[in-house]
Parts: structure tokens; sequence; C-alpha cells
């Protein structure tokens, strides 16, 4: 599956739809992040709130991963420097 994400929005979508997919509760997915499950709520509700530490963990929780690419679809060469 790739997703290509333009609004913060559709991150609370995502998580919210992976968690029902792994059959998870809020709860269950809370206690795995070490966070409330009226914490995840917000998350699903309002992603906007969400930290990029916070985010890498709920991808690597449900199985997703996180990629920056180029919009240009170029690919990048050895010689290319990282940013």
């Amino acid at each position: 599956m790739r997703l290509n994400i333009t609004a913060p929005g559709q991150v609370g979508e995502i998580v919210r739809a992976r968690r029902k997919a792994h059959r998870l509760s809020q709860a269950e997915l809370a206690a795995r992040l070490s966070i409330s499950q009226s914490r995840l709520s917000v998350i699903e509700q309002n992603p906007e709130t969400l930290t990029l530490d916070r985010l890498i963990a709920l991808a690597n929780v449900l199985g997703l991963s996180l990629v920056l690419e180029d919009k240009s679809g170029r690919k990048a060469k050895a010689s290319d420097p990282a940013w």
C-alpha cells in the first residue's frame, strides 16, 4: 500500500483505518505507544498536534514506514546530496 498524504487530516484517517485493520481498540494501541486512550483519540481526530517522533512510533506499531520522496519522480544518483 502506498499513500500520498497531502493534508494532516489524512494521517488521522490512516491511523484509525490501520488500527481497525489490526483489530486494535484505541486503548490497546495507546498502551503500545505508552500514551492514554484519550490522547490517541485526539491524534485520530486532530492529527495536527502529532509530533514527528510520535508519528514514527505510530507508523512502526501499525506496520507502516514513512518515506519522503522527490515529487518529480526523478531517481536519485549516488552523487546527489542527501537533501
